[in-house]
């Protein structure tokens, strides 16, 4: 199998950066064919801006959805979007592993996301009508392919759980798993964190490592979180709201898992 893994960290001799060369090594042990996009190695250009598009005149208003769109279509988006889309359609499944900054991802990857997820690519495709609201939501251009967050937080996991003061680490990574990956139909598997990053010595690294290892030996086979498909029927369109009888007296980001 093809995996791509897509790292934000800005030190190489860090705990994820030792993680990243561990995944690596693993899959490619098992008999799976790797690339890696190292956002800070690459000087990843974060900003989506006119300049993404090699047909942008100075001076024209930008339009940021329609701009991608166009260069999209055309041919002519710049050459480090189009590598990081043939990365995407070339991988079975993808892996971003990111520090957890200030409950999100940090901005390096958060640009990567907006400038490859271009319209028509990742967004933007299918048919809108009464019956269906495009292809999105467990179908679209990554149907079929499967997607894991590993993530690294200071937080101890107490701090993520149910009733932790930063809120369930389920809610949190929640527009990333959602959003970023099941939008465009990724399968997304359950997140891999390692938490207290702080206080991990030599004895817990191996444990950790361990515990990726296991996670990355069963990618193929570990069931997917199961959130509701939207044309699948459970929601109303092109309201896009759970019908009345889906998840009944419930409200809240798990009205979204089956």
């Amino acid at each position: 199998m093809n995996v791509l893994i897509v790292y934000a960290h800005p030190e190489p001799r860090s705990l994820n950066g030792s993680l990243k060369d561990f995944s690596v090594k693993r899959l490619q042990d098992a008999g799976h064919t790797v690339q890696v996009s190292d956002l800070y190695a690459m000087n990843w250009k974060a900003s989506l801006d006119a300049d993404d598009s090699l047909a942008h005149r100075a001076g024209e208003r930008f339009d940021p959805s329609r701009a991608s769109k166009h260069a999209f279509e055309n041919g002519l988006q710049s050459a480090d979007i189009a590598a990081e889309q043939a990365k995407l359609k070339w991988a079975d499944a993808v892996i971003l592993q990111f520090p957890l900054w200030w409950f999100t991802m940090p901005a390096i990857l958060k640009g990567w996301v907006e400038r490859v997820y271009a319209y028509g690519f990742a967004y933007g495709v299918g048919e809108h009508s009464d019956a269906r609201w495009g292809d999105r939501y467990g179908e679209g251009m990554f149907a079929g392919k499967r997607a894991m967050l590993v993530v690294t937080t200071g937080g101890w996991e107490s701090h993520y759980s149910a009733r932790g003061i930063n809120g369930p680490i389920d809610d949190v990574l929640f527009p990333i798993q959602h959003g970023v990956l099941y939008y465009p139909g990724f399968d997304v598997l359950p997140p891999f964190v390692v938490y207290r990053t702080s206080r991990v010595d030599e004895a817990k690294y191996l444990d950790v490592r361990e515990a990726l290892g296991e996670r990355l030996d069963t990618l193929w086979n570990t069931a997917p979180i199961p959130f509701r498909p939207q044309n699948g029927g459970a929601y109303r369109i092109p309201e896009l709201t759970l019908k009345d009888d889906i998840a009944a007296g419930r409200e809240g980001l798990g009205v979204h898992v089956e």
